[in-house]
């Protein structure tokens, strides 16, 4: 059968994005324009912001920076905001650019070390309630000094590796041996039921270290983009920036680290499996023939990953140069003292960031559309003319909602620009500022585990390839992060309305 010209634009158009999905945006991008003309900018400038939270939502579908973007292009084209707007709102928000491309970038080329602790924490904690507590402790303190995103890289890497050497062994062949870990045929029958416990065992360790990003992203300007997005409103350092939240990120934290214990004790919700001896036998024995195979040069590099680690975490800490600037450094001084020198190893490290980045920006123009519009402007003005002591509360349970259907960056950028023309407006005055600041940062940064639209650290380990391995769907995540939705949003409004 032929195809036509008419069928092979529309097959090509959003690539393998179910049918119903592609005809949806196409729907939207019929509607806008018909809807500007028939009603006005301000119903079609809210119809836009749902449409692109729409593609936010179905990011499993399709990545949304394409059918976001060309949302983003429509409302410039239509005139609901002009490139002017957008270009002032990526040039006011330059250092959290840089932050996504240099600091995840930078923070690549220490994924051996990472490595190297998540593995032995993995092979020589032998309580589960213990080493779970360690994975969320871990990557919480790796997320507030480095990157979310990164730290669930290398938990994902750790993942995909345990369950590789398991699973080629379980079907009768050696470390070393060519093998497809992503085909069950071929595995011993006696093994079937240690490999349902290890993907259990796993899944439960990577959720653990999932929500630990949430836990520790949320306590410093580096821990999620949208921290440093904040801190550059507000004019807070990254120490201080530390200190105004901690009457909100520490409580939560210890209630998160609770959370942890509890559910691992009683096995609620999926977790509480242990590791089966069998496996562990088989996953020590790699990593000692692994640790045989390692060579001085190895070693080395750790050395100089381990070094330029304290100098960052320094640099951060006193607020050498920009966040950005501090990452940027990191890639030099990683790349020139550990051999890598050729153009495609580093352009490696940047695969990761520039996609989110893009997409960052077309956050920007969709902002630049709630600007000229004054979309939330009146939503705004109805929380502020609440009693003073209720508005961070109601901040933190505006912020959490939106941040837990869509994007928490999205929301924090949308909610902080409005606050930011309230104090100008002398709406506000800058104690006040400060108090919703925090709300607005915590809100979008704990209620948002809920589910995977909201956290992009969640996001990215259900899309990874460790996902369909341990059997990790979209319900289930939402399932096994239930109870820490509940407690950190609860502990986290607590806090919010009674310490600041």
């Amino acid at each position: 059968m032929t195809t036509t010209m008419t069928q092979a634009m529309f097959k090509n158009f959003l690539g393998n994005s179910p049918v119903w999905y592609k005809q949806t945006i196409i729907a939207f991008l019929v509607i806008n324009p018909i809807l500007l003309f028939a009603t006005n900018p301000v119903v079609a400038g809210w119809v836009l912001i749902f449409e692109f939270i729409f593609t936010l939502a179905m990011a499993l579908k399709c990545y949304p920076l394409q059918p976001g973007g060309l949302l983003a292009i429509q409302a410039i084209v239509i005139g609901l905001a002009g490139p002017e707007t957008v270009y002032h709102e990526i040039n006011n928000n330059l250092e959290v650019i840089l932050l996504l491309m240099f600091m995840v970038a930078g923070i690549y080329f220490m994924q051996s070390m990472l490595l190297f602790i998540f593995t032995k924490l993995l092979l020589n904690v032998k309580s589960k309630i213990l080493l779970s507590l360690l994975f969320s402790i871990v990557a919480a303190f790796l997320s507030a000094f480095l990157d979310a995103l990164t730290v669930t890289a290398v938990l994902i890497s750790v993942g995909v590796g345990f369950y590789s050497v398991y699973h080629k062994v379980a079907s009768g062949k050696h470390h070393d041996t060519e093998h497809d870990h992503t085909d069950d045929a071929k595995l011993d029958s006696g093994r079937k039921a240690d490999l349902l416990k290890f993907r259990a065992f796993l899944r439960s360790l990577l959720m653990h270290g999932a929500v630990g990003t949430a836990l520790g992203g949320v306590c410093t300007v580096v821990g999620e983009p949208q921290n440093l997005l904040i801190a550059n409103k507000a004019g807070w350092d990254f120490l201080e920036f530390f200190m105004v939240m901690a009457p909100v990120s520490m409580p939560v934290l210890a209630a998160g680290l609770l959370a942890c214990f509890v559910v691992e004790k009683f096995k609620i919700c999926d977790y509480g499996t242990l590791l089966p001896d069998s496996v562990r036998e088989i996953l020590t024995s790699f990593d000692q023939e692994q640790e045989a195979k390692r060579t001085q040069r190895d070693r080395a590099t750790m050395y100089v990953q381990i070094a330029v680690a304290i100098f960052l975490i320094l640099g951060l800490a006193f607020h050498l140069a920009a966040v950005g600037l501090i990452g940027l450094t990191v890639i030099v001084l990683l790349t020139a003292f550990n051999g890598i020198t050729e153009e495609h190893q580093i352009g490696k490290a940047f695969e990761e960031a520039l996609p989110f980045t893009a997409l960052l920006v077309v956050f920007f123009a969709i902002v630049s559309v709630i600007h000229e519009q004054h979309l939330f402007t009146p939503i705004i003005q109805a929380v502020l003319d609440m009693p003073r002591d209720v508005q961070p509360g109601m901040f933190f349970i505006a912020n959490g909602v939106l941040s837990a259907i869509s994007d928490n960056v999205f929301v924090a950028t949308v909610y902080i620009n409005e606050v930011v023309a309230a104090l100008q407006s002398g709406k506000i005055d800058r104690e006040q500022f400060n108090v919703l600041a925090i709300a607005i940062n915590t809100g979008t940064n704990l209620p948002s585990v809920a589910t995977p639209n909201g956290q992009a650290a969640f996001l990215f380990l259900l899309t990874s390839a460790l996902a369909p391995l341990i059997r990790l769907s979209y319900g289930k995540m939402v399932f096994m992060a239930l109870p820490y939705t509940i407690v950190m949003s609860l502990v986290g409004y607590y806090a919010v309305s009674n310490f600041l």
